[in-house]
Order: C-alpha cells, then structure tokens, then sequence
C-alpha cells in the first residue's frame, strides 16, 4: 500500500505539468515579455522554490483527505482552467492555480496540508494578470497623485517645474506621467515580493506582521514617486535622451532597490521597537 501511495505524486506532478507548463510558456512568449507582467515569471520560480521546500513535511503527513471539500474546489478550479483556455482568458486560467493546488491537497493529504501549504497556494495569486477593469480605474488617479508629488517635492528645490494634469514640464523639457508610471503594477510586484519577505522573516507579533503588511502599498508608492523623480531629474540636467533610454529602464530596478531597503529598514524599526518596550516592561518597578 505504501508503495502505492508513492507513485501517486509522479501523477499528479505530471498533471499538473500537462494542465500548466503549456500555460506558462505561452506567457513566457506574450505577457511575461513586458515590465508589466514580467514578475509572473519571477512568482512561480518562487512557487516551485517554496513547495520544494516543504516536499518533506508535507510527505511526511498522515492521509486523512477532506474529499468533499477537496473535490469541490478541485472541481471548480478545473472548470475556471476550462473556460479561461477556451475563452483565452487569462485570468481565469491564472487563478485556478490556487482552487487545483488547495483542491489537491485537501485530496491527499488533508486539511493539515492545505494549512502547510497555505502560503504557497495563496502566492500564487501574484501570477494573476491584473483585471483590465482595476488598472483602468486606479492608472488614472495614481498619476494625479504622482505627477502632483514630483511638482510638490522639487519645486522648493528651486526646479523650474510646472504640472498640467500628468503633463510635468521642467525646463525646456515636458514629461508625461504614462500609464506605466502610475506603478499600479509595480505595487502589484512589490506587493508579492513584500509578504515573500514576511514569511521568510517568520515574525511571531500579529501587530508587527499588520503593521508590515499595511506598510508595503504605501512604501511601494513612495519608491515609485522616487522612480519618476529620477526621471525627472535625469531628463532636466542630462537632456532627453538620457531620460528616456537605458537610464529609463534602469529605474525600474532603483525603484525595486529602493523598495526593498524600506521594507527592510521598516521591518527591523518595528523589531528593534519590539525589543526595546519588551526590556522596559521586564525592569524592575
């Protein structure tokens, strides 16, 4: 019987190589391809990455299979993959990721599993392309936001700098703030790689995991409030080739540096705060 069990795996890593591989070379060929979605391929050599790291644990676990539950969200994830192949729907296909992988555990492991896994299959949702809808809805008010920041920060400076709408000029130089600049995929990139850092971290305090958590759309915002500055400062003292060619596209890892090293120094503020009110209240009265 244990051997039986055994070759249970090989299957199901074969089928889900047969439902997906093909899906994600088709978006290793289009969607992957631009800055906007490039970080799905980044998503899932972290997915393979953090369920390799729990093959042991979770090979270790007794069977005690939610079949109910499990079947029902397989089900429908294996419809949601149905519809999004046959519509070319990518969203749909993208989050069926999540219902086949919690479906597939409840299945052959349990309930315990799925609670092992849990932040695998929930990173997962990171290789969702994001609704046409949403991007439509937050791109334009973002960069009000943005274009509004660069004028407010550089003007007491003493930069020549003028705003109509998203149009920035400095200068002899006029700018406009793109959809790309709005950073709504950016945070969205940023946002995976956020909560990525929070679990390797493993922080036990609820508050400081909230407090990371909240903190990650707005440091992402403020890193790229940072990216279009660059450009902008770049475009003013080194004319508009320089802004607009390979130190453009260089902003985009500044943004994702600069990024980083908040959520970094943040995290380490709130635990250094953690220690420092943990040794006050072990003092003697």
């Amino acid at each position: 019987m244990l051997g039986g069990r055994k070759l249970v795996w090989p299957w199901v890593l074969a089928g889900l190589a047969a439902m997906y591989l093909p899906v994600f070379w088709w978006a290793g060929q289009t969607i992957w391809q631009s800055d906007d979605h490039a970080h799905g391929a980044i998503v899932l050599v972290v997915l393979v990455w953090l369920f390799w790291q729990l093959r042991g644990p979770l090979a270790a676990l007794p069977e005690q299979p939610a079949r109910g539950v499990g079947m029902a969200l397989f089900g429908v994830g294996l419809l949601m993959y149905l519809l999004g192949r046959m519509l070319e729907f990518s969203i749909f296909v993208f989050g069926s990721e999540i219902l086949v992988l919690a479906g597939g555990l409840l299945l052959l492991k349990g309930p315990v599993a799925l609670r092992l896994a849990w932040f695998p299959v929930f990173y997962a949702v990171f290789m969702i392309p994001l609704p046409g809808v949403l991007v439509d809805a937050m791109t334009g008010p973002l960069k009000q936001w943005i274009s509004g920041l660069v004028e407010l920060i550089l003007y007491p400076l003493g930069y020549p700098i003028a705003r109509n709408g998203v149009v920035i000029t400095i200068g002899q130089y006029q700018m406009l703030v793109a959809d790309a600049c709005s950073g709504l995929h950016s945070m969205f990139s940023l946002t995976a790689l956020g909560t990525l850092f929070m679990y390797i971290t493993a922080r036990k305090s609820r508050l400081h995991n909230a407090l990371m958590l909240a903190s990650i759309l707005p440091i992402a915002f403020v890193a790229n409030v940072i990216r279009v500055i660059i450009l902008v400062l770049v475009t003013y003292h080194f004319g508009d080739e320089a802004g607009q060619g390979f130190l453009h596209g260089a902003a985009g890892m500044v943004l994702m540096l600069v990024a980083l090293v908040i959520i970094m120094a943040f995290d380490a503020l709130l635990a250094f705060a953690a220690r420092r009110l943990a040794a006050r209240r072990s003092r003697p009265a």
